[in-house]
């Protein structure tokens, strides 16, 4: 089912399986994705074309400073025929939700998205709303020098399971995407390839892929060092750890494996720790970055040993 998503995909982003390949992840574990990169590199493609892919409902956000956080969140009006407010809900209520360049919007519109990302529901007038399952953020933003973008508060940022990068594609990959979109862009002739009842199951299926203990040990050793290491002035929360082993699970499904293995933890620690951690102002202009001291934690903790028993 992941393949046959990733290949259709992969006929509208070219060059990007790795990338394609951690939304996925992030789908199936039930969190969330930033996307950041430079404009016009294919973020909000791969959003669209993953929506397509799926057989769900799907709205686009586009952040702008003058947006309400009741313009995401939906409003309680009054209807003169029922003499009764009802709820009109916003975009926010539907199964992937694409927030388009999220940094341009005020922190106030931006806190608004905190309970629907953490709590899978949104409260209008004191009414608590159940969002739809699966449900799925998908943020893209342009880098912080960039005019007119506002810094995502850090409650925020450890909200998303993980933070990607596209990056600019190599020059055959460049050329062949010339041609794809000379006549028709494909994205308009995609089709649906997977139902949201598959998702739901993948997601349940993820949750009982085994953890060795050793394991779970591991990831909070990892979560332990980012809070003493002398460079970082944050490390990661217990909702970072919590989402490391979620997300193993799901990239060991992915792999056709019922346990995850060391490599699954390691393969994923960048992606969800870096966007988490905040460097000591006085190392902000030097080489050192958050990137650079995860990968020396990475690969001076000693990789656990397993007692691996028969799971059937």
């Amino acid at each position: 089912m992941i393949e046959r998503v990733i290949q259709n995909i992969e006929k509208v982003i070219i060059g990007k399986r790795d990338s394609i390949e951690k939304v996925l992840i992030a789908f199936i574990s039930q969190g969330h994705v930033l996307i950041e990169d430079i404009p016009g590199v294919g973020k909000t493609m791969l959003v669209r074309a993953l929506a397509k892919s799926i057989d769900c409902s799907f709205n686009r956000i586009q952040f702008t400073p003058d947006l309400l956080p009741t313009d995401i969140t939906g409003i309680s009006m009054y209807n003169q025929k029922t003499r009764d407010f009802e709820f009109r809900p916003g975009p926010l209520m539907s199964n992937i939700v694409l927030a388009d360049e999220i940094n341009r919007a005020s922190a106030k519109t931006q806190s608004a998205l905190l309970e629907a990302m953490a709590e899978k529901s949104l409260t209008v007038d004191r009414t608590t709303y159940k969002l739809p399952a699966p449900f799925l953020i998908l943020a893209t933003q342009n880098p912080y020098e960039y005019e007119g973008t506002y810094v995502l508060p850090e409650a925020q940022m450890d909200r998303f399971l993980m933070k990607i990068h596209l990056g600019y594609p190599r020059k055959e990959q460049e050329v062949s995407m010339l041609e794809r979109v000379q006549k028709d862009h494909p994205i308009e002739t995609l089709k649906t390839v997977l139902f949201k009842e598959e998702i739901v199951e993948l997601q349940k299926q993820a949750k009982l892929i085994h953890v060795d203990g050793a394991l779970r040990e591991y990831i909070v050793q990892i979560s332990e060092a980012t809070r003493r290491h002398p460079h970082l002035l944050l490390g990661v929360s217990p909702r970072a750890s919590i989402d490391l082993m979620k997300a193993s699970q799901a990239i060991a499904l992915i792999r056709g494996r019922n346990y995850v293995i060391p490599d699954d933890i390691k393969e994923l620690i960048i992606p969800l720790f870096a966007h988490r951690v905040m460097l000591k102002q006085n190392l902000d202009m030097t080489d050192v970055s958050s990137t650079s001291i995860l990968i020396k934690l990475r690969d001076e903790l000693p990789i656990p040993t397993l007692k691996y028993v028969s799971l059937g």
